[in-house]
């Protein structure tokens, strides 16, 4: 009994660790043959603030549904972002998603989160306090953050560089 007690708090744990983030909750129709058919698309964006984050999109005929089912297509999307001592990103990176293009520059210590709407939720659920970012194109919030999420994931750190490469970190620098 002790055991399964302390097996569901350790679940929990995992389960709060979690952050989830609504940027968008829209109203949709659809017209069917007796009329018009109302629900609701919620953009949501989940992370733990330690390098993981996910952007999920949901519809359903209710507000709280709609989150739910966000909530759970950001946790299957999950990418790992790698951070750098800064809590910075390791090199400068863009990212596109349709019409939307998003800029992103490391920053010093101290510079905090420079970004704005949905590229900034996505920043700070990922666990990034440093940092410059620009949307450039689009001003729809779910472009903005699929680019977001697509310039992270083409951040590479120095030791993945050398392993592609098959050579020693020290080596890139000569």
């Amino acid at each position: 009994m002790a055991e399964r007690r302390k097996k569901n708090a350790r679940t929990r744990e995992k389960e709060t660790d979690w952050q989830e983030r609504v940027v968008q909750i829209r109203r949709v129709t659809k017209v069917v043959k007796g009329g018009k058919k109302l629900s609701f698309r919620a953009i949501v964006v989940v992370g733990n603030e330690r390098g993981q984050v996910g952007v999920g999109v949901g519809k359903a005929s209710d507000v709280i549904s709609a989150v739910k089912k966000g909530v759970a297509d950001g946790k299957k999307h999950l990418i790992e972002v790698p951070l750098t001592k800064a809590n910075s990103i390791p090199h400068r990176v863009n990212g596109s998603a349709t019409g939307a293009k998003v800029m992103m520059r490391p920053a010093a210590p101290g510079t905090g989160v420079i970004a704005g709407g949905a590229v900034r939720t996505v920043l700070e659920l990922a666990g990034v306090r440093n940092i410059l970012a620009k949307q450039l194109g689009s001003n729809n919030p779910l472009n903005n953050a699929r680019a977001a999420i697509d310039a992270l994931v083409s951040l590479r750190t120095l030791s993945e560089v050398a392993d592609e490469r098959g050579i020693a970190i020290d080596k890139l620098y000569a």
